[in-house]
């Protein structure tokens, strides 16, 4: 009789069950933490979630501009105080007189300049985002100098001077000027860099033909020409502010739909695509709307120049947003860079155009060098 010597083999040790905790699928599982707070919004119909630093820094905003203008609105011959100002905003049976400076005479400056201010910062958050490029605004890649050039025609060579006419010089200029570089800037392929290169190239040639049409006019003509083209506030009332208010409002209705598009198109087209965004639909509708938005501040105020460049730059850094297409911030922080800088202007007696040039000058020499600093 043989015997196995061989170890019994013994099954693997289990451990045994361990009983989890049910999950109950009623329970609202706590939020996931990104470094950030947010609002939540959820109703039947709407749902969003709002970053609690946009909501700061836009009541910041609104306080610059409120204070900003009631103290350009103390700015004139006419000297009044801050009281003066509230009582003749705020009181119907107050001195006529110093009513009619404060109301009929500066409020509208004030008002248009927010409106202005708006409509740029607005306009340049939308082609910074479409170009995928802090230089990409409307001032860098010609389509403000298209929409110079078409008022002056209409100003200048058409002697048609009023501000129906000048919008429609401003938004064909624009939009034919718009049409031209994208042309020449999608070949084979669209980039930011070709587009914003073709754009200076473009906005030079229309800049000399400006320049050839001044010398060629009378002096009167040129010298209307030329000081509506350094872009100024004054003369400015509710006659213009009314029709301007109502085509902004329709203007920045239409393009709320860009505020969710463009930031997915910032992933690229494919990617776009995959989520269901039409990149050529997304261009084009962004391509109008940006134009109208500066063919509408051109055609009142005339070329108000860098605030589409700085002002989407300023409120991104603010917020600590990844994209410059953020409606409400954007808007208050061109609004509150164009109160303080025509409240600038008024001090030393110069256009507001004047100020926005030698600031945001400054402000492009920067952003280049950090632009090269960081591909260094």
């Amino acid at each position: 009789m043989s015997i196995d010597q061989r170890r019994p083999q013994h099954p693997p040790a289990v451990d045994p069950p361990v009983d989890l905790p049910a999950v109950d699928p009623t329970v609202d599982l706590p939020p996931v933490d990104h470094g950030r707070r947010h609002l939540r919004i959820d109703t039947a119909r709407l749902s969003a979630r709002i970053s609690v630093r946009s909501i700061v820094v836009s009541a910041v905003l609104v306080v610059v501009i409120i204070a900003a203008g009631l103290f350009s609105m103390t700015i004139g011959a006419y000297d009044v105080d801050f009281g003066t100002v509230l009582r003749a905003l705020v009181d119907p049976s107050f001195d006529p007189d110093i009513r009619q400076v404060v109301y009929e005479w500066r409020l509208p400056r004030v008002l248009f300049a927010v409106l202005c201010g708006a409509a740029l910062a607005l306009a340049g958050g939308i082609f910074q985002s479409l170009t995928r490029n802090p230089l990409g605004s409307p001032d860098i890649i010609g389509f403000g100098v298209g929409a110079q050039f078409g008022v002056t025609l209409m100003m200048v060579v058409l002697e048609l001077n009023t501000y129906m006419f000048k919008a429609a010089g401003a938004l064909v200029g624009g939009l034919l000027t718009a049409v031209l570089v994208y042309a020449l800037a999608s070949k084979n392929s669209m980039s930011s860099f070709r587009l914003i290169i073709v754009g200076i190239g473009v906005s030079a040639g229309l800049g000399s033909l400006t320049s050839w049409i001044l010398i060629s006019v009378s002096v009167e003509k040129a010298m209307m020409a030329a000081t509506w083209g350094a872009g100024s506030l004054a003369s400015l009332g509710f006659d213009q502010l009314l029709p301007a208010t109502v085509v902004f409002l329709i203007v920045m209705l239409g393009s709320l739909p860009l505020n969710r598009t463009l930031p997915v198109l910032e992933m690229g087209d494919d990617a776009a695509t995959a989520l269901g965004v039409s990149p050529r639909r997304t261009r084009l509708a962004a391509m109008v709307f940006g134009v109208a938005l500066v063919a509408l501040v051109t055609a009142a105020a005339g070329p108000i120049s860098f605030i589409a460049l700085a002002a989407p730059q300023i409120s991104q850094r603010l917020t600590r947003s990844n994209t410059p297409m953020g409606t409400v911030p954007v808007m208050l922080t061109g609004a509150a860079l164009v109160v303080v800088s025509d409240a600038v202007a008024q001090l030393v007696a110069v256009p507001v155009g004047v100020v926005t040039v030698s600031v945001g000058g400054i402000y492009l020499a920067w952003l280049l060098a950090a632009q090269y600093a960081r591909r260094a």
